[in-house]
């Protein structure tokens, strides 16, 4: 279940991925608070109904929470990883928003760099998925097949 807090060890690969997915999330929200703020508000779409510069900032708090629960709270990693997810799609629009606009921010100035990128977003939603499950889809733990009582 989604929300019941993990009780298993996660496959060693499976942590390094979530825990670096963690560590890549807090450094891009410390960049939208601080170094690349810019870049960041250049990719908030016209037609979001808020101030651009409070959508960044919102933003890499939210991406420095993410990363810091992807890391902090194992034992949820089914959840943050999915809520991570989450996320990954609802900033794509962002991403579609620079391409479609012809906006250099990131060392993307070329639209073949923009639209390369647009396919880079499926991927952070599949390692986020990935980081925060264990590998063994419908496995039990020892003794509790139906056949063993």
């Amino acid at each position: 279940m989604l929300l019941r807090p993990n009780t298993t060890r996660q496959p060693l690969a499976r942590a390094i991925a979530r825990v670096a997915l963690g560590l890549v999330l807090a450094i891009a929200g410390v960049g939208h608070l601080t170094a690349q703020r810019e870049e960041f508000q250049a990719q908030v779409p016209d037609w979001v109904p808020l101030d651009k510069d409070f959508v960044v900032l919102a933003s890499g708090v939210v991406e420095i929470l993410l990363g810091l629960a992807l890391i902090a709270l194992p034992r949820y990693r089914k959840l943050v990883s999915w809520v991570v997810a989450a996320f990954f799609v609802a900033v794509f629009p962002g991403n579609v928003h620079q391409y479609v606009e012809h906006i250099d921010a990131f060392g993307l100035d070329t639209d073949t760099e923009r639209l390369v990128r647009l396919f880079f977003q499926p991927v952070l939603v599949v390692w986020a998925l990935f980081a925060g499950t264990d590998g063994n889809r419908g496995s039990r733990p020892t003794g509790t097949h139906p056949d063993s009582a």
